[in-house]
């Protein structure tokens, strides 16, 4: 009798596609990687600060370039630089040999032309009362009228030239006109100056500028009646406020920069003149997002950062346009809107469209 194989072959074919079956979903769970776990920050845009430091010096607002009026050689200076001076005080001498012998002949020549006036006023008054008389001609009143008045102006002009000796007299000696500081010395004692010629620079008490040469840029981008920071730079917590009081209207022919001075607001004991300072200036440069340096990647040689769908948690590349790059972050300018979540770690392993487990999203 044959045995029946019908039933047995089919069960062994069944389970032959069992496993085969089996095998194939083994294979196709394989193929399916798990999402992979990124960490991202939520994009915010506003505005965008940039802080601007630049070196300077502490100069006065106003210095007195003092000089003598007249030409001379010095005989003595009784200042020097740094010292402190008061208004009337004498800082130099000249010799004044030559102004006072100029003083002693006006003396001497006003003494003449007083003695010359008296005598013709006594010769003018003779003759007034002798052609009173009748007693003299009209001709020799008149001359004696004209003498009269000639030696009056010859007392004049020698009272004016010895009004002139004794101011001479008087420039013999640099007498400060402020109160301040001596920050610059022209001229020593036993050299031979002329009128004009420095010899003194006077830095006044009240009145400080932080001067700086500043970029042109810079001027452009910083907001009106800004607060600047000043500080000694071997000395940062010595600091002061200031504001801008003078731009110069034309840039260095060699740096291109503007010298600016900012008025300085109280300065400390410890902030002296000619002291190097630092001022620093905040400035907006518009509105914007800024991202850690780690988000950044490039698509087409353009940068980019990947951008996760809160709905299926997928990532996609999106080109974005930077606007500057700081220390371990990125500011970007466009190409995103604000409230994106953007990833932060493992960038370079990530390929559009796939799937990412968040650990956690930060601001």
């Amino acid at each position: 009798m044959t045995p029946r194989r019908g039933p047995r072959l089919t069960l062994l074919v069944l389970a032959a596609l069992a496993l085969v079956a089996a095998g194939c979903k083994r294979e196709t769970t394989a193929e399916a990687p798990p999402p992979r776990p990124v960490r991202t920050v939520i994009a915010e845009k506003g505005e965008l600060g940039q802080s601007v430091v630049l070196t300077g010096q502490i100069l006065a607002e106003k210095e007195t370039a003092l000089a003598f009026r007249i030409g001379g050689r010095i005989l003595e200076r009784s200042a020097g630089v740094g010292d402190r001076v008061t208004p009337d005080q004498v800082l130099a001498k000249l010799d004044p040999q030559n102004e006072l012998n100029a003083l002693r002949s006006a003396r001497a020549a006003l003494s003449a032309a007083q003695g010359r006036l008296e005598q013709d006023a006594n010769q003018f008054q003779r003759q007034q009362q002798l052609l009173d008389r009748g007693f003299t001609t009209r001709v020799l009143f008149d001359q004696a009228r004209q003498a009269y008045r000639t030696a009056q102006a010859a007392v004049d002009d020698a009272k004016a030239q010895l009004e002139i000796a004794e101011d001479r007299v008087g420039y013999t000696e640099l007498k400060a006109n402020v109160a301040g500081s001596i920050t610059a010395r022209g001229a020593e004692a036993g050299e031979v100056v002329q009128p004009g010629q420095m010899v003194f620079q006077v830095a006044r008490e009240t009145g400080w500028d932080a001067v700086f040469d500043v970029p042109a840029q810079v001027i452009r981008s910083a907001p009106a009646d800004a607060d600047i920071m000043i500080a000694l730079t071997d000395d940062p917590s010595v600091t002061a406020k200031g504001r801008v009081r003078q731009v110069d209207p034309q840039a260095d022919p060699v740096t291109r920069t503007f010298k600016v001075r900012v008025s300085v607001n109280d300065p400390p004991p410890a902030m002296r003149l000619g002291a190097t300072v630092t001022g620093r200036l905040d400035t907006t440069t518009g509105t914007g997002i800024t991202v850690p340096a780690s988000a950044l990647t490039a698509t087409d040689r353009n940068p980019a950062v990947w951008v996760v769908d809160p709905k299926d948690l997928t990532v996609a590349l999106k080109p974005v346009e930077v606007l500057r790059f700081d220390p371990g972050t990125v500011v970007i300018s466009g190409g995103l809107e604000g409230g994106e979540l953007i990833v932060t770690a493992g960038v370079q392993a990530l390929h559009p469209g796939q799937k990412v487990r968040l650990l956690g999203a930060q601001s």
